[in-house]
């Protein structure tokens, strides 16, 4: 009786821990996502921090004209695949917010942010940082397409 109770404790303590069972493991999900061996891939990160032009661009009409395609190029990035997340920073100046690039290099990642009209128009300047993270991340336009009521 010992001996099966010590066999059981022992089992208990060698078998998978539930958060890690590999039977949950999708290897499609994985390939689709290009997910390595820890659910993980490359990214570029984008800091947008406020631009030379900011404090000079006060035409109100410019400025909306600069934001709407600020946000429409954000929608074509999106749609292509290339912006996996992007945000607005909130009260942390001079940083104003980020993308992150589902590209393999910093210099394909500035030529994407340079398309931005906001960027073109030095309202917001840039930092890029090679970024490593989940691969999940890679369904985040998917999923907040099914849960937005209105378009920005």
């Amino acid at each position: 009786m010992k001996i099966r109770i010590l066999l059981s404790l022992l089992a208990a303590i060698v078998t998978t821990p539930a958060w890690a069972d590999p039977q949950e493991f999708d290897a499609a999900l994985a390939d689709k996502l290009g997910a390595d061996q820890y659910g993980m891939r490359s990214y570029v990160l984008v800091t947008l921090v406020t631009g030379p032009n900011d404090a000079t661009l006060t035409d109100k009409d410019e400025r909306n004209k600069v934001f709407a395609g600020h946000f429409a190029n954000m929608g074509r990035l999106a749609d292509e695949g290339k912006l996996v997340l992007a945000g607005p920073l909130m009260e942390s100046p001079p940083k104003r917010g980020l993308f992150v690039f589902n590209v393999a290099t910093i210099e394909e990642a500035e030529a994407l942010v340079k398309t931005d009209p906001a960027v073109a128009a030095g309202v917001f300047n840039y930092e890029l940082t090679k970024f490593y993270s989940s691969a999940a991340l890679m369904l985040i336009n998917e999923t907040h397409k099914k849960i937005q009521k209105t378009d920005i």
